[in-house]
């Protein structure tokens, strides 16, 4: 009876540890991102960078999905990648949105104790400021219209100026899931944002380039980057873009800015940019 019990209980404690073995164990990046995401949650991003913390929230769960269809696999290893990237981005905003809002609040209490010493000098001054102001004010009210939107892009992207136009670089990442060209959720908020600033800032013309790593091969690269162009093409006309001012091209992986043997450098490839012809050009 007894030999009949042990057999029993190395036979249970043998199966338990073959289940164990046949469970796949998250890839470090994984377990870095979830970390990474968990600080985040408990910084000051959910009150003061809350966007960048929900893209860190969707970056991680297409990690974790990832995980959960393919395993410990690269492309599970590259969405952590960006998810880690990403959380820790956010809890560095929610940081720095803090002190700045606490600077401002600072600045506006000095003010404010300064307002009575002011209120003499600023009587002298108001009649030739009133005359500068008239001439100016057309020309202060377009650059002040320019400034916020330019602000308003570089918020939710890189902004940079070349010689073909000023160009706008939204992470593919962010815009669509892997493999996919249908826009995301949060896509196309920032889109939304992204057509504003435009709108309010003025165009001659658009070209949307949609842009893969060096993963998979040239022709599928090719052919899914420009149904993610078309994807945010067509997303920006539907936001007030006229459709006769704005062109959609895939460029597939032929255009790297990174290198695409490192994930760093591959989730910087996968990008869609737009270019900017501006008024006057």
């Amino acid at each position: 009876m007894k030999n009949g019990f042990n057999r029993i209980a190395l036979f249970t404690v043998l199966s338990q540890a073959l289940l164990a073995c046949a469970t796949p164990m998250p890839p470090q990046e994984l377990l870095d991102a979830r970390t990474a995401y968990d600080v985040a949650t408990k910084s000051s991003a959910p009150q003061y960078a809350p966007a960048q913390l929900d893209t860190a929230k969707q970056s991680l769960a297409r990690a974790e999905q990832s995980f959960q269809d393919n395993g410990d696999e690269p492309v599970t290893k590259d969405l952590a990648y960006v998810a880690d990237r990403r959380a820790k981005l956010a809890a560095a905003e929610g940081s720095r949105e803090q002190a700045e809002r606490t600077r401002a609040q600072m600045d506006k209490d000095f003010r404010s104790t300064e307002i009575d010493a002011l209120e003499t000098t600023k009587s002298k001054l108001e009649n030739e400021q009133r005359a500068r102001a008239e001439a100016e004010k057309g020309l202060a009210d377009a650059q002040k219209k320019l400034s916020a939107a330019m602000a308003s892009l570089t918020e939710i992207a890189k902004v940079k100026e070349e010689s073909r136009g000023v160009v706008i670089t939204l992470s593919g990442s962010v815009l669509f899931a892997t493999g996919k060209s249908a826009l995301l959720p949060i896509a196309q908020e920032k889109l939304s944002e992204v057509a504003k600033a435009l709108n309010d800032q003025g165009f001659k013309s658009l070209l949307v380039e949609g842009h893969t790593d060096s993963q998979g091969s040239a022709d599928k690269n090719m052919v899914l980057s420009q149904e993610r162009a078309e994807s945010v093409r067509t997303y920006l006309i539907s936001q007030g873009i006229p459709s006769d001012k704005i062109k959609a091209q895939g460029i597939g992986s032929s255009r790297p800015v990174a290198d695409n043997s490192t994930a760093e450098g591959r989730a910087n490839n996968r990008r869609v940019e737009i270019v900017v012809e501006p008024l006057g050009k």
